[in-house]
């Protein structure tokens, strides 16, 4: 077996544009993602931990063996929040061992070896209320879905230097060989993750099986082998075969994790031939499905892609797995092609859609996340005007869990001879070549990023300057480097002192024209990070529906909000309209030029949160999308 590489997803460096640093290289210090990072292990794992319980996951299991009368509780793929929660602790061990979480992992660990059958097989919805049916419901069954999860906990604690989950999760997919391998039936899994998980299987433990079971599971879809089922074929991304796919449909997580694991099969197999596809699709996601927040998915009929340039922001599903998805996936193609629009995009997903999904304290989760909140609005639990500390439907909380717990696995990149800095964070990471490097930065609040080497540097040190950068400006030991503009800009070989100063500042943004839903508004935004304007700070009486940009709207730093931990912008001369009666009225005399009375308008200042942090006071209206007057 080769060398354990501890760091999700890590290619075969020959093949690969960029190679992924290993996590214990990547040590995070205080701020934002060294500090999320910190509350993921404190407050979000042991939350996972306790709801699993409470929630019935681990009865599930416990009932198998005789050690629970409990009902079976949950969805038919409870098991794979288990699997996700067990992949974070995983990382956490890699960098320290996680002693704190030692029981529990020791017991889910004997409750799996227990329940698994002589067999192989793995699954306590299909050993229990459905028994002897397992394979049987490939549409929607999730079987090979929560085995993908369980190889990639299994992967984690292996890095770790914990072998017998792995053991456990080898078996299984033994079995999966047998059953849908070339010589087996022709199926593939309705919700895609297998894939993925069989490629990074392949290349920890150098069994090139993994990777063909893979490669035969994403060249079945295309040929209806799942039905209808109610939302289509198109739902479960098996209409059109993967190579000739150039739009991004159905399920929003489906079509991204698929996305995930046929960018694995391309970057350990250059010759794969789905390189046309991907870039295809990777431009029908992200330049006409892609919420400016980084959101995807703009049904909830579905939880799916609409067409293009369909993205309505109060009706905005954007589910959180679909974001950590994109993160994930714009990592593989980053790691495939090595251009920095791909790191851009996982950095957008990262602050924003990603980041909105967690509380300050750790515990409470949104599952969608809309962009806008109407007042008044009434309480669904996949819209809801709060987070909630747990879902019927719960994968999204362990799926952030699972991130955080990895996250320093993305900040580094390496080629031979260079260093690439992809996301900017604050602490100590060995470069390699005996070279460690302090970066201190109060990044993405501010954009000053100083990195000191403790020796001089061996390779380049590449620093991505993000596509909303232009202005960035670079001193290498005193002396200033020029900045061609987004992309990445070199620090030669020698260097100590490395001084990046990115412009972050407030900034409007308006959408493409054929967004028709958000037409004659625009959005803000400071460095990667879009703000909110939430009805928590508007004066008494005031709605939310009656604020207007005007002409001489502004926008101003107000200052850091202790509660929240950001910092707050204020819009200057902001109109307020009182409320007309009529649902619908005369244009007026100019017709559609008619803008209203401006005598009714009296001017007023808003304050603008982090969109990454609205909805942690009272439940209330939120807007991204502000109208102009």
């Amino acid at each position: 077996m080769p060398e354990p590489y501890p760091i999700p997803a890590a290619p075969a460096a020959a093949r690969a544009a960029r190679e992924p640093f290993d996590v214990r290289e990547v040590r995070l210090g205080r701020g934002f993602l060294g500090d999320w990072q910190t509350r993921n292990r404190q407050a979000t794992i042991p939350h996972c931990i306790a709801r699993l319980e409470t929630s019935g996951v681990m009865d599930n299991l416990r009932r198998l063996v005789g050690e629970s009368d409990a009902p079976f509780r949950g969805m038919l793929f409870a098991d794979s929040d288990l699997f996700k929660t067990l992949e974070a602790v995983g990382w956490e061990a890699v960098r320290d061992g996680a002693p704190e979480f030692a029981s529990f992992v020791d017991d889910a660990v004997r409750l799996l070896a227990l329940v698994q059958t002589d067999d192989g097989y793995l699954n306590s919805y299909y050993q229990g209320p459905r028994a002897g049916e397992r394979f049987t419901d490939l549409p929607h069954g999730h079987e090979l879905y929560c085995l993908g999860h369980l190889v990639q906990a299994a992967i984690a604690w292996s890095c770790a230097g914990r072998g017998d989950l792995l053991e456990i999760a080898l078996r299984y997919v033994e079995l999966v060989h047998q059953i849908f391998g070339p010589e087996g039936r022709d199926g593939v899994c309705g919700h895609p993750e297998i894939e993925t998980a069989l490629v990074e299987l392949s290349r920890h433990t150098g069994d090139p099986r993994h990777r063909e079971l893979a490669r035969r599971m994403v060249e079945l879809r295309g040929r209806s082998l799942l039905g209808e089922h109610g939302f289509g074929a198109g739902y479960f991304q098996d209409l059109v075969p993967v190579r000739e796919a150039r739009e991004a449909t159905g399920h929003a997580v489906r079509q991204l994790y698929l996305l995930a694991g046929v960018t694995d099969l391309q970057l350990d197999d250059p010759a794969a031939g789905y390189g046309e596809a991907l870039a295809a699709l990777w431009g029908s996601v992200h330049l006409a499905k892609l919420y400016v927040t980084g959101g995807l998915g703009s049904r909830h009929r579905g939880e799916a892609f609409g067409d293009p340039y369909e993205l309505p922001p109060d009706r905005a599903y954007a589910e959180t797995c679909a974001a950590i998805a994109n993160l994930q996936w714009n990592w593989r193609m980053l790691l495939w092609r090595g251009e920095a629009r791909f790191a851009d995009e996982l950095e957008r997903a990262l602050y924003n859609a990603i980041a909105v999904a967690t509380s300050v304290d750790g515990r409470s989760f949104f599952y969608s996340n809309p962009l806008q909140l109407r007042t008044g609005h009434t309480h669904e639990e996949d819209a809801p005007s709060r987070r909630l500390d747990w879902y019927a439907c719960a994968c999204c909380p362990p799926n952030l869990a699972r991130l955080l717990s990895s996250i320093s696995g993305y900040v580094l990149t390496r080629t031979e001879g260079a260093v690439q800095f992809q996301l900017y964070a604050a602490g100590e990471f060995d470069l390699g070549d005996g070279v460690t490097a302090r970066v201190e930065t109060a990044y993405p609040w501010r954009g000053d990023v100083s990195i000191t080497l403790d020796r001089p540097a061996v390779t380049d040190i590449e620093l991505r300057i993000p596509w909303w950068a232009p202005g960035a400006r670079l001193v290498v030991d005193g002396a200033e480097v020029p900045v061609p503009g987004p992309g990445y800009v070199t620090a030669g070989a020698g260097a100590r002192r490395i001084e990046l100063t990115l412009p972050v500042q407030p900034a409007w943004e308006r959408a493409h024209p054929w967004v028709d839903a958000v037409r004659g508004t625009v959005a803000v935004r400071r460095g990667p990070v879009y703000f909110a304007v939430e009805s928590a700070d508007l004066p008494p009486g005031v709605s939310l529906e009656d604020v207007a940009l005007t002409a001489d709207s502004r926008l101003v730093d107000r200052g850091w909000d202790e509660q929240l931990g950001v910092p707050l912008l204020g819009i200057t001369d902001v109109a307020r309209r009182p409320r007309p009666e009529p649902l619908y009225e005369r244009a007026g005399e100019r017709g559609i030029r008619d803008g209203g009375d401006p005598g009714e308008w009296s001017p007023a200042e808003v304050t603008a949160v982090p969109y990454c942090r609205w909805g942690n006071r009272e439940p209330g209206a939120m807007r991204v999308w502000l109208p102009t007057s």
